[in-house]
């Protein structure tokens, strides 16, 4: 029966590209196909509607098996990760029994953030009490400038411990970069530095202590091949440079960690790490030969990136950390951080905690990610992505060298400036709608106020470790939502009700869309909205409007109505409140003519026109 049923589908005619095409074009009616189906991506190229074997021609990757240079399948025959938690160090003595509980509760690494006043032997006695270092992954993060000190105590306790120094790992996010990106300032010292650090951290040899610290570019909203290129160039800088100062690249690759952020643009995500794994073996690669084993292996931690996350609706941080989290996992990383949905806007509690926590070990014991390797692999889209990705980060890559390499880069501000530049973009397509952050520029909870719920930031401490002075741009991390937020807190702390009216008249099917959206648009001030199921006349409208206190009176219907509608709303209204038009008719020109002014629609730029309004009612 079987061979039967080969038989009969091989009877069927194979299908061309060509003949596929055309059936979508003849079904599109005239539309254009590469405007209405092909997607130009930030990145830089386009994505097709469909993908076929024969796209996979003249690619490399895959043919690629898993645990084989150069890599971009994966650098082990599994797909373990390690689940991190990190904890903010206040007290000694409670951060300890924090971790020896979350051990507990499935965390496999630890993220100690530490103070400067806490890198001391004996700080790290209290906090590691109980805990079997040989056993988790250690990783500590402190101020640059006593990054030293904390590797000298560190291997001093772990040894007066008795701990097996060569079954120990974990890592110390020493960015040398970080003054430049950051702050702003400038740090020609930074080889010294990581010299010094090098030194120190000698006696484990499985601590990775530098950091090419990713994760602040994709914060501060770049191109998910800018995050990929600069990383790039980035490591690339530590080999050249540490390499010069006699360091074997054995040794600097078993030092490196790459950290990368993690956005939800889904599989695009999860070819940034395939394409990671592959780009920086080819680099350690070029050293020679002998270097394709396991100093070519790219060693990643992944966090969910704050870019994207909210304040408001703030729950679907969720959704998005979860689709992270599988990017990032399927993708390979070796581990993983989701931070809390609550992030934003306070100190996470253990409910956010422990939900971020649930959020892998979903991923691990039902959804069994752990147990696949690249499963990706073979996709024509995926491959597609990995390649198209990783050509035009290695373009972005090879553009830093000619420049003179990163450090040279960072110094001149440019990799602050390209980021920034994405970032506006970014926030120019927010305002607008076209990048779409669900319960704030798209959907929101008028009903929802969040005023409340945030915690006034307390005065910086005195830092006195000698950073110096800014005198470079630094990297700017407003968040995507950040200034739709701060036009809706500016409306909740005026202590002004703002309602807006539906005055719907005439055709159905068009004011019940319009309404629609234009709920949608005003809500994301948080206006509280009144809509209606419709109304006979237009002076009847008005005046329910005009009765139920509203600020704002939108017309809802249809382009043909609106030359008769619109005038009469307005003459009627008198300025009693502003008026508003929904949509773009054909008779804009003749409404402007009688005075009207406010018009909304798809092509409106939702955060300049709530501006405007807060702005005209007083609100600031």
């Amino acid at each position: 029966m079987a061979t039967d049923k080969e038989r009969l589908l091989s009877e069927f005619p194979a299908i061309s590209t060509q003949e596929w095409k055309d059936k979508i074009i003849a079904d599109l009616k005239g539309a254009d196909f590469d405007r209405k189906l092909v997607w130009r991506t930030n990145e830089g190229f386009n994505v097709n509607p469909f993908y076929r074997r024969e796209d996979l021609e003249g690619l490399s990757t895959p043919r690629v098996m898993p645990a084989e240079y150069p890599y971009v399948r994966s650098t082990r025959l599994d797909n373990e990760w390690l689940v991190r938690q990190e904890i903010h160090v206040t007290d000694p003595q409670e951060a300890n029994a924090k971790a020896l509980d979350i051990l507990n509760k499935g965390v496999t690494s630890l993220g100690f953030k530490l103070r400067r006043d806490q890198v001391n032997k004996e700080t790290l006695a209290v906090l590691l009490k109980g805990i079997m270092p040989e056993a988790i992954e250690l990783n500590f993060s402190c101020c640059y400038s006593v990054a030293v000190q904390l590797a000298e105590a560190l291997a001093a306790y772990l040894t007066e411990a008795g701990a097996n120094v060569a079954e120990c790992k974990g890592s110390i996010n020493f960015d040398p970069f970080k003054k430049q990106l950051v702050k702003g300032i400038s740090n020609p010292q930074w080889v010294v530095a990581c010299t010094r650090l090098l030194e120190a951290i000698r006696p484990l040899p499985g601590f990775r202590v530098l950091t090419v610290n990713a994760l602040n570019i994709n914060n501060a909203g770049a191109y998910i091949y800018q995050e990929l290129g600069y990383a790039l160039s980035w490591g690339a800088e530590l080999l050249d440079k540490l390499t010069e100062a006699g360091f074997s690249i054995e040794e600097l690759t078993s030092r490196i960690k790459f950290v990368f952020g993690v956005g939800s643009n889904y599989f695009m995500e999860l070819a940034k790490f395939r394409a990671a794994r592959w780009l920086w073996a080819e680099i350690v690669g070029a050293y020679g030969d002998q270097y394709k084993g396991d100093a070519a292996k790219i060693y990643m931690h992944a966090v969910t990136s704050t870019w994207n996350k909210t304040i408001y609706d703030a729950h679907v941080n969720l959704l998005r950390t979860q689709t992270e989290a599988m990017s990032a996992t399927l993708g390979g990383v070796d581990s993983l951080t989701v931070q809390p949905f609550d992030v934003t806007y306070q100190e996470s509690d253990n409910f956010s905690e422990r939900i971020a926590r649930n959020q892998q070990l979903l991923l691990k014991e039902e959804s069994h990610f752990d147990k696949v390797i690249d499963p990706a692999a073979g996709s024509y889209y995926i491959e597609h992505l990995t390649n198209a990705l990783a050509e035009q980060a290695w373009k972005l890559f090879l553009a830093v060298e000619e420049e003179g390499g990163f450090a040279a880069a960072a110094e001149a501000g440019s990799v602050q400036k390209a980021v920034n530049a994405s970032n506006a973009k970014r926030h120019a397509a927010v305002a607008a709608r076209k990048e779409i952050f669900l319960g704030t520029n798209q959907f929101p909870n008028f009903t929802e106020t969040a005023a409340q719920k945030l915690h006034e930031e307390a005065e910086a401490a005195t830092h006195s470790c000698g950073c110096g002075q800014p005198s470079i741009e630094a990297l700017n991390f407003d968040r995507g939502a950040s200034e739709f937020e701060a036009l809706r807190l500016a409306t909740e702390r005026s202590g002004k009700e703002v309602k807006v009216f539906m005055l719907t008249i005439g055709n159905l099917a068009m004011r019940l869309a319009r309404s629609q959206f234009s709920s949608n648009f005003f809500a994301c001030a948080g206006y509280k909205i009144q809509d209606n199921l419709g109304f006979a006349t237009v002076q009847e409208g008005v005046d329910a409007g005009l009765a139920a206190g509203a600020s704002i009176i939108v017309l809802c219907s249809s382009d043909d109505e609106y030359a008769e509608f619109a005038p009469e709303a307005f003459k009627y209204l008198a300025g009693r409140a502003e008026f508003v038009v929904a949509g773009a008719p054909a008779c804009t020109d003749d409404l402007k003519a009688v005075g009207i002014e406010n018009f909304i629609n798809v092509k409106s730029n939702v955060l300049e026109t709530l501006r405007q309004f807060n702005h005209k009612l007083g609100i600031n």
